[in-house]
């Protein structure tokens, strides 16, 4: 069996206040993407032991003693969703520690797999307990995340054009919070808004991520690729996805975005680079 683990891009992310467990609530509008992984699964017998093995140019970065795949795994075993040991090849196409989140996406993938995306509201709570809060985005294509325990999904799908770059800076998420200081009040997506494509983007293009100036504070190269991107024809607007490094410009249509693409390999030849659209 190959499963296709989509990455995910924050099209707004508001840091609204730190709660007692030590995380952050957050609101976000967000949307799943084209690029990313292949998992390969396959069933091992009489054995008592996964078998977790990844390839691809993000390699490198990848722990293989702890990961979300084995975690996933070993939270679902013990939640009685399987009973059996699997062999798993991931080939991973989309950049670690960038804010596409890769990591959630391949654990939601398998999870959605094994329970065929029927999985009681009590049992998803615990997995992301252990596994992270971002599971529960990769369960819609698009949607809004009002807090930590809280995604709906938007009633209004958009087709979307993305130039998706990454600078090659590897973010902490967690290093990333711990110097959030100031937080944004909490926002209540309008459906009136949303329903409509031009309105849609303008709200988008009005919001930001709470969490970019202090990835530009960490490294000075995104603030001016951000605003080299925004400058060329056809891009709406500009902005790092999740707590970064990687950044996407939002585009009027796949040409506009190749444009873009071919100017900017240019200018910044050690960055990874691609473009993408919503599923």
């Amino acid at each position: 069996m190959v499963l296709n683990s989509y990455a995910k891009i924050n099209l707004t992310l508001s840091v609204n206040k730190k709660l007692k467990s030590g995380l952050h609530s957050i609101q976000s509008i967000y949307c799943l993407i084209d690029l990313h992984d292949k998992i390969s699964l396959k069933k091992i017998k009489n054995k008592n032991f996964d078998q977790v093995s990844f390839a691809g140019p993000f390699l490198k970065d990848i722990s293989k003693s702890n990961n979300s795949i084995k975690n996933v795994l070993n939270v679902m075993r013990k939640n009685k969703i399987i009973n059996d040991y699997y062999s798993v090849k991931v080939n991973k196409k989309i950049p670690v520690f960038a804010g596409f989140g890769g990591g959630s996406s391949n654990a939601a993938t398998l999870l959605k797999y094994f329970t065929k995306k029927s999985l009681n509201k009590k049992i998803l709570s615990k997995i992301t307990k252990e596994i992270g809060s971002d599971l529960r985005l990769f369960f819609h294509n698009q949607g809004y995340q009002k807090n930590l325990k809280s995604v709906f999904k938007l009633k209004k799908k958009h087709k979307l054009h993305f130039l998706l770059i990454f600078p090659m800076k590897r973010s902490s998420t967690k290093k990333v919070y711990s110097k959030v200081k100031n937080y944004s009040k909490l926002k209540k997506p309008i459906n009136r808004i949303l329903a409509s494509r031009n309105n849609f983007i303008n709200l988008l293009v009005n919001s930001k991520n709470d969490l970019q100036s202090i990835v530009e504070k960490q490294h000075k190269i995104l603030k001016k690729l951000l605003h080299n991107l925004s400058e060329f024809k056809g891009c709406h607007y500009s902005r790092m996805t999740g707590s970064g490094s990687a950044c996407y410009g939002l585009f009027v249509n796949k040409n506009s975005s190749l444009v873009a693409l071919k100017k900017l390999r240019k200018k910044y030849p050690k960055f990874w680079f691609s473009i993408a659209k919503t599923i």
